[in-house]
């Protein structure tokens, strides 16, 4: 089987990726059979295919500097770093307790602290914008994120005949989140309006599992939308909304599907008003 290639200072080289492909198989495998998601399993395979090409040799070996160096060489964001630190841990615990590896490699990556909150919302002024600009299908997607506070994953996965439902107080929208985790949220009189008009099926019909990929849901957002804005900031403008109704976090927790009320908060913008108001009532 021909081996990977990386690039390294400049130069090509062959990498040997033959050790880590059917332990990679293996081990998506055991995440199948626990039940996790499709979406994890699709980022563990992805981070892993990484470490094969970039650091390759042999998976399960004892010696951590190939691991460490790789990993300190990374050029990515705070998020990107965690969260294949968390794939390795993953992976390479299941090495050990599956007999393959004697040594915990990933135990030995050193911790990366969480971002500092920076949530960004999208302003009035860009956001009519965008609606301009965007196309009938783009603008649903649009308006699902800073209306509703979807996902880009969410948004790919949305289906008429299936999420959608009347209740007492008007529409909902069944979400299906991270983790295969499901919530309600409920929609805002146009949007459910708009969803209802489409055909019975998915909103947004593709090659992926029937529907459009999340990756090409944010990309046409992103294409709509002013240099420097993504489909995330649509995210953050819903929550900072919303918070700003009844400065009630664990309803906007709720409505964005965190685990915890502390996501909550980076995609919560407060208001300097309110950072004001505050000051001068204790004054």
């Amino acid at each position: 089987m021909p081996g990977y290639r990386a690039a390294t200072s400049g130069m090509t080289q062959e990498v040997d990726a033959v050790g880590w492909t059917g332990e990679v198989e293996a081990y998506l495998t055991f995440l199948r059979a626990a039940g996790t998601p499709a979406t994890t399993q699709r980022t563990r395979r992805e981070h892993l295919q990484m470490v094969a090409r970039e650091v390759g040799g042999n998976p399960w070996t004892d010696e951590p500097a190939p691991l460490l160096d790789w990993f300190a060489g990374l050029t990515v964001a705070r998020e990107t770093r965690r969260s294949r630190r968390t794939t390795l841990r993953a992976f390479y615990r299941w090495g050990v307790e599956s007999g393959r590896a004697t040594v915990d490699l990933g135990a030995l990556l050193p911790v990366v602290k969480a971002s500092t909150p920076n949530p960004r919302p999208v302003p009035d002024r860009v956001y009519a914008e965008t609606l301009m600009k965007a196309d009938e299908r783009v603008r649903l997607m649009i308006r699902l994120g800073a209306e509703a506070g979807l996902r880009r994953a969410e948004v790919a996965q949305v289906h008429t005949g299936r999420d959608l439902f009347e209740d007492l107080d008007g529409w909902s929208l069944v979400v299906h989140g991270k983790g295969g985790r499901r919530r309600v949220v409920p929609l805002p009189h146009g949007l459910a309006r708009d969803l209802l008009a489409l055909p019975t099926g998915y909103a947004f019909p593709g090659d992926h599992d029937g529907h459009l990929s999340p990756r090409w849901v944010g990309t046409l957002v992103s294409r709509a939308m002013p240099p420097g804005w993504t489909m995330h900031k649509l995210r953050h403008r819903f929550a900072t909304r919303a918070y700003a109704v009844d400065r009630d976090v664990f309803t906007v927790q709720e409505l964005l599907g965190h685990a915890s009320p502390a996501t909550t908060r980076a995609y919560v913008a407060v208001p300097r008003s309110s950072l004001r108001r505050t000051v001068d009532a204790v004054a």
